[in-house]
């Protein structure tokens, strides 16, 4: 295991009252979590959410287990005041009110800069940081992984209900957090002094007020020699979440040492990651050697094929077989949301069954 990548996950969560409106209790509940044990907790943009980062990770079950733990220690902090967490990357229940801004500096100087942008968004992500050894290596690395961000996406889209309806999109985050201006796929980047130049003509530009600001749907880190994937919503689950992170380790390191990346255009990708985040993954997906649609488990199953000695090094290969066979029988989160979401019409549903520390999503009715 020594030569294998090692990797992290972020998820943020929506912290909701038990009817599943979103409230700003976020602090409340992070300070009384206190230390898990494993990873960190964090603030995010609105009072509504709360983030979770696991340690770093070199196996699916170590990153599992932390990720549990993260997600129950926020879970009974919420319970002890009548809240609940929620993995569901947009509300399903819609709070009657603007999201309020977290009282940092930071957060106050965007929310007054980005205006509306800034305070109604209220979406919540999975990010998988993977190790790379040096910043020319990971722009390389960004320029291969691109034409796989859809499929990536279907992997755990999760936002098909908001605001109490059916969006009719599997990741209806995807479409919502469009809106800021560095969000969306990067271009094709030809050395690490031109990925630079782009984040230094956004500061000049105001489009970004500072680095952590580059919102593309993979990027490099700012604080970690990692590259980040940002395209996911949260997981519905602790093991799809690991599940596309491992899927994402297993691709950087079989393009690292590659050549020169493919062409793909940013107007053709952007696309094909509106079709993945319309029809998640039981719909059809672009095909990234050809442009062309497939079913989307189908891409998939061609990225673990295109990525299978590194899976087989991280000792990954079984749990990806599995993981990708649970998809394909049961949906990924927003199939879920959307078969208990069409038994009654009421996003409450969607609630009971996914907050954390609830049963498992039900199967799909006869």
């Amino acid at each position: 295991m020594a030569d294998v990548l090692t990797f992290g996950i972020e998820e943020e969560f929506l912290v909701v009252d038990a009817r599943g409106r979103p409230v700003h209790a976020a602090e409340a509940v992070l300070d009384s979590a206190g230390d898990s044990g494993v990873g960190d907790l964090q603030q995010e943009l609105t009072k509504s959410q709360a983030e979770t980062a696991t340690g770093i990770c070199v196996t699916g079950d170590e990153a599992v287990e932390q990720l549990r733990a993260m997600r129950t220690s926020l879970a009974r902090a919420a319970d002890r005041r009548g809240l609940r967490i929620l993995p569901c990357a947009s509300p399903p229940v819609s709070a009657g009110e603007l999201p309020a801004i977290t009282a940092t500096p930071r957060y106050r100087r965007m929310a007054a800069h980005f205006g509306a942008t800034a305070r109604t968004t209220l979406t919540c992500g999975c990010h998988v940081h993977v190790a790379v050894p040096d910043p020319e290596a990971g722009t390389r690395v960004l320029g291969h992984v691109r034409p796989w961000l859809p499929a990536l996406l279907t992997v755990t889209a999760n936002s098909a209900i908001a605001d109490g309806i059916d969006t009719e999109y599997c990741s209806w985050r995807n479409q919502e957090w469009a809106r800021w201006p560095s969000a969306g796929p990067p271009p094709r980047f030809a050395s690490h002094a031109d990925y630079e130049g782009v984040v230094d003509a956004w500061l000049r530009a105001g489009a970004i007020l500072d680095r952590g600001m580059v919102y593309w749907d993979v990027r490099l880190s700012e604080e970690q020699p990692t590259i980040e994937f940002r395209v996911a919503d949260v997981a519905a689950t602790a093991e799809e979440a690991t599940l596309l992170a491992v899927l994402c380790r297993a691709l950087v390191a079989t393009v690292l040492d590659a050549g020169d990346p493919p062409h793909l255009s940013n107007e053709v990708l952007r696309g094909q990651l509106w079709r993945a985040a319309r029809e998640g993954v039981m719909g059809h997906c672009p095909n990234p050697a050809t442009g062309d649609l497939l079913p989307a488990v189908e891409v998939l199953k061609r990225l673990a094929e295109f990525c299978a000695p590194a899976l087989r090094s991280a000792g990954d290969t079984e749990f990806v077989r599995e993981g990708l066979a649970r998809l394909a029988r049961d949906g990924g989160g927003a199939d879920r949301q959307r078969r208990l979401f069409a038994e009654r019409e009421n996003a409450a549903d969607v609630v009971d069954q996914f907050a954390v520390g609830a049963a498992e999503p039900r199967p799909a009715t006869a």
